[in-house]
């Protein structure tokens, strides 16, 4: 590892931090998870143009800098540095996205229950079954 390879003082590795010139790939999602998103919802012989997927690709993308943006703006307010799930849902009825926001509700509804189920088995696993026979 050479000195430009080195993590900076005060940071911690794998920890992103945005400078002047960001590669199109650290600033877009992959391409590939656009166009397996993308062929989801097209008839299995549909074919996608390579301009039509990365136009797509810029589009979600700025999609998400968009609404991220207005949530991060709304914690800084409020003085949190943690953007949660009822943020973003917040940022998108502001900027006008409110026809998304009760599905998405119900997905973040789904998604909490799924990881409490999860923690919950993970924590039983750590302690063992919890069953004794008492032997």
């Amino acid at each position: 590892m050479g000195k430009d390879d080195e993590v900076p003082e005060g940071m911690q590795e794998g920890e992103i931090v945005v400078m002047g010139n960001v590669r199109e790939q650290d600033r877009y999602l992959p391409i590939a998870n656009i166009s397996r998103i993308m062929k989801k919802s097209l008839p299995n012989n549909a074919k996608i143009a390579k301009d039509a997927k990365e136009t797509v690709q810029e589009c979600v993308s700025e999609f998400i800098s968009f609404i991220t943006s207005e949530a991060s703006d709304k914690c800084q307010r409020e003085k949190r540095k943690t953007i949660n799930g009822e943020d973003l849902l917040w940022a998108m009825t502001t900027l006008g996205f409110e026809d998304y926001v009760d599905p998405l509700k119900v997905y973040l509804q789904k998604f909490r229950e799924a990881e409490g189920q999860k923690d919950a088995a993970n924590k039983q696993a750590e302690t063992g079954d919890g069953t004794s026979n008492g032997s």
